[in-house]
């Protein structure tokens, strides 16, 4: 009788690679095939929802806004709208500018030196909102209460501010803030 040999693990084809069975390479590579189909599927499906989030074109046009300063007298201040918030824009006088450097910074809450506040000396630029509970503080028109140190007031709980928009009286603990912005030209600026 003729003794027949059996060999386990070979296929007709011939062993598979690195001595793994066949069938568990060939689902080895199915489940990967199958797990990035999903995940392309998945982002495909997600990405529509991802992007929704983003903000939509009349709000980015409202990222930036531009101020022309020709119309600004010294000593005059203008107030824009820029992301919802009043931005206060003043052409200072010789004597505010003054009087902002005179300041010594250990008498000040939230010390800055006004140069740091500043691009060009007579244009300061700070977003209008009280830094203690988010009021409008007086002190742009010419008729408004500016405070004990000519800047803005806020008469709600009393912060008085300076000429650089620094708090230097009151529950206020942190300067107006002063938002990014550039000069497009001598006579134009950008905020945002």
């Amino acid at each position: 009788m003729a003794e027949t040999l059996v060999s386990h693990g070979a296929s007709p084809a011939g062993p598979a690679p690195h001595g793994a069975p066949e069938g568990e390479t060939r689902r080895d590579f199915l489940t990967l095939t199958t797990a990035a189909f999903a995940a392309v599927g998945v982002g495909a499906v997600v990405w529509p929802f991802i992007s929704s989030m983003n903000p939509a074109r009349d709000v980015l046009a409202l990222a930036s806004t531009e101020v022309d300063l020709t119309p600004i007298a010294v000593g005059q201040a203008v107030t824009v709208v820029w992301r919802g918030k009043p931005v206060f824009v003043r052409h200072r006088t010789a004597e505010e500018i003054q009087q902002a450097r005179a300041t010594p910074l250990s008498q000040l809450k939230d010390p800055a030196p006004d140069q740091s506040r500043v691009q060009r000396d007579q244009w300061l630029v700070v977003v209008g909102v009280c830094t203690h509970l988010g009021c409008v503080p007086l002190g742009q028109k010419p008729t408004d209460a500016r405070g004990d140190y000519n800047g803005w007031f806020c008469p709600c709980h009393g912060s008085h501010y300076d000429t650089s928009g620094r708090i230097r009286l009151g529950p206020a603990p942190l300067n107006l803030a002063v938002p990014e912005y550039s000069f497009t030209s001598d006579t134009q600026i950008r905020i945002g």
